[in-house]
């Protein structure tokens, strides 16, 4: 298991465009990914579902940790890592 933690830094925060964003990434990998919200404690157990993600109420600022399990884990949690610092495109 690979596991990095990075804030979010995009103002609006974790809505559903980013979500989806993230979620079109996640699922470009074969390992288990999930996501947790270390402000609140709360966890997205699957990380390529953009429900269990958007539970999270994830604000700008919030630290979360994104984890992967399986063969491609660690090119996996720093896609996501680089997505999640690149503010989604937004401003």
């Amino acid at each position: 298991m690979f596991t990095k933690k990075v804030k979010l830094v995009n103002s609006a925060g974790f809505h559903a465009r980013p979500a989806s964003q993230f979620v079109a990434e996640a699922k470009k990998y074969q390992s288990k990914i999930s996501v947790k919200n270390l402000d609140k404690g709360t966890e997205a157990p699957n990380a390529k579902s953009i429900i269990l993600l958007l539970t999270l109420a994830i604000a700008c600022g919030t630290e979360i940790e994104i984890a992967a399990d399986g063969p491609d884990e660690v090119e996996a949690v720093e896609a996501l890592v680089k997505l999640v610092e690149s503010g989604f495109g937004e401003e």
